[in-house]
């Protein structure tokens, strides 16, 4: 019994260890940015406050259900543009549920999610039975579900005022915002998936190299066409949290809310050329961009110039993926 407890806590201390090792630019790069903001004149007494920061961890929630399915869209080397209208028409499902047609919320919350997990399962059926790139599968349900959401609201936001409903994105499980409670669950299951599973190693094989992926037996077709579904359901999830949070399903929603996944998942590390990233390094580079946009706010920044920086930020990151790949 001693020996598997020192064996366990010996392969936790080498996976922290080989963690803060292949993160520590970005877990750097987290933590001036965090000091800057809290010392900088301009942002320091706003940005120190709690409820600053439970607002941060809410937007931060959003942003990680989609980036954990983005994540693992990205190691298979593919992409998911479609995540920001599927946010849109799951939230205006769900509210129009609860709000026109008086269904028990959580009817109409899984109504939301069973859109979104269609609107992933045709993108994972195109992609693995077909050989149109990725890119433009969702590029096409993108369209799609954002228009299908403004034909079902007649391009009006749906209201709901019910208690219950707003609990679900701006309430609280004790002193935890519920947002946060359920990201704590999405991030657990999909650590396992991609950790513990024959699955998540599936995933890594098809993305570092397909052809031989295939070779060895493994099903390309079912791990792309999971993944994908997996992803339509994390975004549906999103949708209904944010269509509680504004107390509205609005077919707006979700407007580049595809980008700041990216965002997360690249800052975070994992190569746009597919098999390599890890769950943690998106939580981190979720951690950047949440903290980065309310800095921008704080300072008063014009949105018209944060789309400038978060595309930088972008940039960057790739560019330093690119050199990764290149010097390996």
């Amino acid at each position: 019994m001693g020996k598997n407890n020192t064996i366990q806590s010996s392969k936790m201390k080498e996976g922290t260890y080989k963690f803060f090792k292949e993160n520590l630019g970005i877990i750097v790069a987290f933590i001036v940015l965090y000091i800057f903001l809290a010392v900088y004149p301009p942002t320091t007494k706003a940005f120190m406050t709690s409820r600053n920061m439970f607002n941060v961890l809410r937007q931060i929630s959003t942003n990680l259900y989609l980036a954990c399915g983005m994540t693992m869209v990205i190691i298979l080397g593919g992409i998911d543009l479609s995540v920001g209208s599927t946010i849109a028409l799951s939230g205006c499902v769900a509210a129009a549920g609860v709000a026109r047609y008086a269904l028990p919320i959580p009817v109409a919350i899984v109504l939301g999610l069973i859109v979104a997990i269609i609107i992933g399962i045709f993108n994972g059926a195109v992609i693995s039975k077909t050989t149109i790139p990725p890119f433009i599968v969702t590029l096409a349900t993108m369209n799609i579900a954002r228009g299908l959401s403004y034909v079902y609201t007649g391009g009006s936001p749906v209201r709901v005022v019910s208690k219950e409903w707003q609990f679900i994105g701006a309430g609280y499980i004790g002193p935890f915002p519920t947002p946060v409670v359920i990201l704590v669950i999405v991030l657990l299951v999909t650590g396992l998936l991609m950790n513990n599973t024959k699955f998540g190693r599936h995933m890594y094989a098809v993305g570092g190299n397909t052809q031989a992926a295939n070779f060895s037996g493994i099903s390309v077709a079912k791990i792309k066409f999971f993944v994908y579904a997996y992803t339509g359901l994390l975004a549906g999830l999103a949708g209904v949290v944010l269509a509680s949070r504004m107390y509205s399903g609005q077919p707006t929603a979700g407007t580049g809310a595809e980008m700041d996944a990216i965002a997360a998942v690249v800052v975070g590390g994992t190569s746009m050329s597919g098999g390599s990233g890890k769950i943690g390094g998106t939580i981190i580079g979720a951690l950047i961009i949440g903290f980065l946009n309310n800095g921008l706010n704080l300072m008063n920044v014009n949105s018209f110039w944060q789309y400038v920086v978060k595309g930088t930020v972008i940039l960057l990151a790739v560019f330093i993926d690119f050199l990764r790949n290149k010097n390996k």
